[in-house]
Formats: structure tokens, C-alpha cells, sequence
């Protein structure tokens, strides 16, 4: 991942004002943004989060859609077995894994909630295959918390900007928890994966259109692709 600033130097608390400006622009291009994993009620979104690692929404969704067709409970995924569920998700990074922690939770869930999802990040944290992003994850769009999902896109642009930079998922979270503010705080981490996902990119960055390239400090900037322009006849 590419270092903002000049190496070595400490990044500088941003001032409250530039990080509202932040979350004005981004608001703007996108209102009322949502997470792009498919799911139909907070199970479902639970299971889709925990497929996600190191797997794109994109590909998790083309195997979830016929899974949760048929198994969008953890009985119906409990019933449905781990080796069907494999098959399922078999084109998934990881998909043994997940298979099995999907029936394990799904097992966790049954036994010790009642088959309901809890609405609690301590209790989410218990279950197989959920570590805190996860949790933030569930906790924001299934039950409304203002919660700060740190994925790989969050803590790139985090450090770019840098806006609440860190060395750790958490250092991000915690930095985040401290600056942004109310009115940006339920929607704050999915502008800033869309953002990541479609403009400040891990390996070539697209500084040449982003809306923050003024209140960034990550450099060198990228310049626009060159237009190939075709012979004349």
C-alpha cells in the first residue's frame, strides 16, 4: 500500500472542518449508500459478510443468490448441510472454511439466540467465522449502529488521505470513532469502501477524478489514463 505524505513524517490531525468537507462531497455523489452484498434479513447478511473475506461482493453474491433462495435460516442452512453448502460456494476464496463456519454458526445461532441474529457486537464476535468487522458490518445495516467497518478499502483511503490513519484495522476504527462527525457517522464507512472500490484504488489509484484530490495527501497523484488516438486512413 502506497504511504501519504513524505516518509516518515507523522501524519497531522486533520482540522474537524476538512473532515466534515470530506463526508459533504462523498455525500453528495452518493446520498443513501448501501453495501453492495446481497442479502434478504439479517441472517442472510451475517453469512454474506463471512463469505466476503478475501472473496468480492460480486462473487459472493453470484453464489448466494441460489443458496439463500433455498436456505436463508440457520435451520434451513443446518438442514441443508455443510457439503451442499459447499457446493454452493465453491466458487469462493477460502470455501471450505466458510462452509463450515457457516453451519457452525448457524448451529451457534439456534442453540444459544434462539436462531436469531443478536444485536450485540460482543455476542456476534463469539460466533465462528465473525471477527469485529464483521460485527461492525451487521450491527450497521441490519440494526442501524453507527459502527466503523474497517475493510482492506476503509483502511487504504484512511491512511491516503490520511483521515484516521493506523496500523491496524482497529487504530482506523477507533480513529474514525473520534472524527467523524454526527450527521456522517451512519453512512461514513460505506462512502469510504465505495470510494476505495472505484476511485482510490490499491494499485492504481485515479486521483485524476477524485472529489478529495484537494484535501488529499497521498502522492504521487496519478494523471489520466493516455487517449489513444487512432491513424488516420
Amino acid at each position: 500500500m502506497a504511504k501519504a505524505g513524505a516518509k516518515g513524517r507523522k501524519a497531522k490531525m486533520r482540522p474537524a472542518s476538512e473532515v466534515a468537507e470530506i463526508f459533504r462531497r462523498l455525500h453528495a455523489i452518493e446520498p443513501e449508500p448501501r453495501g453492495e452484498l446481497e442479502h434478504v434479513n439479517a441472517y442472510t447478511l451475517l453469512v454474506a459478510v463471512v463469505l466476503s473475506a478475501q472473496a468480492t461482493d460480486a462473487g459472493v453474491n453470484k453464489a448466494t443468490r441460489p443458496l439463500f433462495a433455498i436456505a436463508d435460516t440457520p435451520e434451513k442452512m443446518l438442514a441443508l448441510g455443510e457439503d451442499r453448502v459447499r457446493d454452493f460456494i465453491k466458487t469462493i476464496g477460502l470455501f471450505r472454511t466458510k462452509a463450515k463456519n457457516v453451519i457452525l454458526l448457524s448451529q451457534a445461532l439456534i442453540e444459544r439466540f434462539d436462531g436469531a441474529v443478536p444485536a450485540s457486537r460482543d455476542d456476534l464476535v463469539t460466533l465462528p467465522g465473525v471477527g469485529r468487522k464483521t460485527a461492525n458490518v451487521v450491527l450497521n445495516m441490519a440494526f442501524g449502529e453507527a459502527t466503523f467497518a474497517v475493510d482492506t478499502h476503509v483502511f487504504r483511503v484512511s491512511n491516503r488521505l490520511p483521515l484516521a490513519p493506523g496500523k491496524t484495522p482497529e487504530q482506523v476504527e477507533a480513529g474514525l470513532e473520534k472524527l467523524v462527525p454526527e450527521p456522517y457517522r451512519m453512512h461514513a464507512h460505506h462512502w469510504l469502501i465505495l470510494h476505495g472500490r472505484y476511485a482510490c484504488k490499491a494499485q492504481r489509484p485515479e486521483c485524476w477524478r477524485c472529489p478529495l484530490i484537494d484535501l488529499c495527501a497521498f502522492e504521487p497523484k496519478s494523471l489520466p489514463p493516455k487517449v489513444k488516438l487512432k491513424a488516420q486512413p
